[in-house]
This record gives C-alpha cells, structure tokens and sequence, in this order.
C-alpha cells in the first residue's frame, strides 16, 4: 500500500487527549482501496453492513480517476515527444531564408535569415535577422581582361580594398540597386561630377544584407524558405 505523502489531521479534546480526525494518502491506488474496502468488510457490524452499492460507487470514481491521471501523462508525453521531433525537424532550417507573410516598408515581402530555433512553452519559435536589401555586386575591368569585385556602402560611396571611400559614388535606385543607363553604370566624383570614362561594371554576384537585431517567428508561421 502506498504510504508516502500521509496527511494526519488531528485536534485535542478539552481533556487534553490528542485524536485524530481524518487520515488522507493522495498516492492511494486502486489496490489500496481495495485492500481497505476488504479489511472494512472483514471488520464491519454485522447487523450494520456497508452500503455495498456506495462502496462500488467509490471504486469506480477511483478507477475513472487513475483512466485520467494515466491518460493526462500519456498526452503529456505525446506532447515532449511532438515538440522534440518539431524541434528537430525545425534545425535544418537553420542558416536558410525564410520568409513569414509579412510585407515590408517598401510593399516587399519579410525575408530573414534562420540563425537557430527553439522550443518556448511546446510551441516551436525560429530566431532569425530580417532580411534588409540585395547588395548587386559590380566589377572592375583589369589590364588582363580580369575582372576584381568591388565594393561599395549602403549609400552608393564605392570602397577600396581596405574598405576606405575612393572618393566615387555610385547612382542606386535603392540600397544595394545600382543604376545603370545606356547599358552603363552610373558613377559620380567627390564634387557630384558624372564620370563618363570608368572602369566599372555590374557583376555576376548578389550579397544579401541582414539586420543585426534578431527577430522571433512561430516556425508554423513560416510560408517560405529559400
């Protein structure tokens, strides 16, 4: 019989004789009460026998009690083991681009960069950096018909290779979209000059530029990837 977590309700009388009041095991199981509704029947008055109905009545609830407590578990486990395959089947989105129906400022779809997922209150949760422009790479024409990449900031202001301004500064359309007329980029000086005669051209190359704050997106809530 189950005897761990015993309440003993107890008082005293006027005498000063401690008795007890009621005795309760909330880890009683249907064989206690069974063994106990025995030892009732062995020890009951004979000319006042226990309600047996009542008695059967209580076993019942008892049993529909542990059906509970047994299914409540078992879900309980069914939902550990359901997350923990979300959550793995979630990861091998990490390092891909998702994206989450929602637009953008500019009428554009959300898109993020997945850095790792997680599980918050059995719901699977994807932390990501939002996706802020395509940065269109563009080329510079060497003496040896080779080209070189070049890099240029958000504004346009083209880079050299230790990342300083030249000095030239490319027309965009928008952040990381150059404009490029009569099949030519266009490209300003310091004084806001148009330089005809440049070396530079549109490369073969896109780089994706991400927001360095993480954002959180319900994985269920995720309707691309990419």
């Amino acid at each position: 019989m189950a005897t761990n977590n015993i309440n003993v309700d107890s008082g005293v009388d006027f005498s000063g004789n401690s008795y007890t009041n009621s005795i309760s095991n909330d880890e009683l199981t249907n064989d206690d009460f069974l063994q106990l509704m025995l030892q009732e029947l062995k020890l009951q008055d004979p000319t006042k026998p226990v309600d047996s109905k009542q008695m059967l009545s209580t076993q019942m609830q008892m049993s529909t009690i542990n059906t509970n407590l047994e299914t409540i578990n078992a879900m309980k486990s069914l939902q550990t083991s359901f997350s923990q395959t979300a959550l793995s089947n979630a990861s091998a989105i990490i390092g891909r681009n998702v994206e989450d129906g929602n637009i953008n400022d500019a009428g554009i779809n959300k898109a993020y960069k997945v850095s790792s997922v997680e599980t918050v209150d059995g719901v699977v949760q994807v932390k990501a950096n939002e996706l802020l422009y395509i940065h269109e790479s563009i080329a510079i024409k060497n003496e040896d018909d080779t080209y070189s990449e070049v890099h240029y900031a958000y504004d346009g202001t083209i880079l050299d290779e230790n990342g300083e301004p030249t000095g030239e500064r490319l027309s965009l359309n928008s952040p990381g979209q150059p404009v490029i007329k009569d099949g030519k980029l266009e490209v300003f000086d310091s004084e806001n000059n148009k330089i005809t005669d440049h070396k530079y051209e549109l490369g073969n190359s896109q780089n994706f530029v991400y927001s360095n704050e993480l954002s959180t997106i319900p994985f269920a809530q995720i309707t691309k990837i990419f």
